[in-house]
Parts: C-alpha cells; structure tokens; sequence
C-alpha cells in the first residue's frame, strides 16, 4: 500500500492521512484521555476502531494492555493494521474485520478490562449524510445502531469493568438507557465544550458492568479560551505543553 501522506498527532503518534477511514479528529483522542477503567488495564476492546486512533492511544496510555478492536469497513480496518506497524504496536493489538452485532465476530465473552467506542452519532435516515461510503457508514447508524454497540460493549466487558463512549449531547438520556438495560451502569460523565459558557457539543460517558447506582458529573472539557487559542487542558491533551 502506498501511504504518501502522515500525520503526527504529537512526537511518536503518526496516523497515515489516506486509506478509507474515517479521518483523524478530536472525539478519539478526547475519549483516549477520558477513558480510565477500573483496576488494572490489561485487555482493551475498541468497538468500531476505524483507522484505530483510539486502538493506538490507549495502548500508549497503557503500556502494560493488549488490545482487541473490529471494524465492518475492510479497507478502514487494514488502514488500523498499518497504523499500528506504523506506531510499532501491532504485536500488542489483533484487528478483526467484521461485525459487532455478530457474537461470532467478537472476542470471548467478559475478557476485557476497559471497552471503548467511538460509534456513529446519527439514527439512519436523520438527515445529512457524507458523500463517501465509508465516512457515511462512520456517521450514520446504518450498520449498527447504539443499542448494538451497548450490546457488544456488555457481552465483552469484565465484570466490574469499564465501557467508555464519546457521543452526542442530544443523545444523553437514550444512551443512558440502552447501557442501563443491558446491565452497564452510568458512573461518569464529562461534556465537552467549545468555549466557556457554550452549549456541549459532545458527551464523555464511562459505565461500569455490575456498578451500582451513581453517577458523577466531572466539570466541562473546554476546548477553546474566549480569545480562540487553546485551552490549558487542551494543551495538556494534545501534549502541547
């Protein structure tokens, strides 16, 4: 594969800019830093890993863990495979090619510590959507909905383990729900703004399987000073400091 094009993240964090994928943007890095889990992370789950943005930050922030991710768009899954030689992290990572909906696509049941997703944020059908196929499918829940990948995050997490979602403000209270019923309780919960005193543009949500009851709401993630520059947690994130 000819990849011309490399984008660095930050010094040691490369990203091939071509291939299929949905491309580079701040929702995974945001939940990469978000994502804590619960007790030691040796095994990580990516739902959905795309060009694994998120694949290859979490095996950064855990250098101890292994990772497991599976992406439906065959040519946004080989660009993850590159990605991760490119970050010499393919040892640590096996990336399947296939559906989340589908048991048989997934990992053995209850092996993972931490299960994160960056998931299509739209219903099918809700109005714009990307020319390009595969952004398209990225965006909009045509081939899973956000009850599938609460399903799947359930089915893979560890008993008192952790999911991690990034998804959209409007969405909050249906998110919330379809965790609830599949046995994944809401613990904490951080939005994400662009300047001090807007309205959230995202969500950062961590569930706990078998957790009780309680959820904690962090202060807001604001990304923007009110002059336009970056944000001092920002900075901290993007490792600009």
């Amino acid at each position: 594969m000819n990849h011309p094009e490399i984008d660095e993240l930050w010094p040691g964090t490369r990203f091939l800019a071509s291939g299929g994928a949905f491309p580079l943007g701040t929702d995974s890095v945001l939940l990469a830093d978000f994502a804590i889990g619960s007790g030691k992370i040796r095994r990580i789950a990516d739902l959905g890993c795309g060009g694994g943005v998120l694949t290859i930050l979490l095996l950064q922030k855990f250098p101890a863990a292994e990772a497991f991710g599976i992406e439906i768009q065959p040519t946004a899954a080989e660009q993850c495979r590159e990605n991760l030689k490119l970050n010499d992290l393919s040892e640590r990572a096996e990336i399947v090619t296939g559906d989340l909906r589908a048991r048989s696509d997934l990992a053995e049941a209850g092996a993972f510590d931490l299960v994160v997703s960056n998931p299509p944020y739209f219903p099918s059908g809700s109005g714009y959507t990307a020319p390009e196929a595969g952004r398209a499918e990225a965006r909009d829940e045509r081939s899973c909905t956000l009850e599938d990948v609460c399903r799947a995050a359930a089915y893979l997490t560890r008993w008192g383990g952790s999911f991690a979602i990034v998804h959209r403000p409007e969405r909050l209270s249906e998110l919330c729900c379809a965790l609830t019923e599949v046995g994944l309780e809401p613990k904490r919960l951080r939005m994400v703004t662009p300047k001090p005193g807007a309205a959230p543009s995202l969500i950062l949500l961590e569930a706990r399987r078998g957790g009780k009851p309680g959820l904690t709401i962090e202060p807001a993630l604001t990304l923007f000073n009110p002059d336009g520059t970056d944000s001092a947690e920002s900075r901290r994130i993007y490792h600009l400091e």
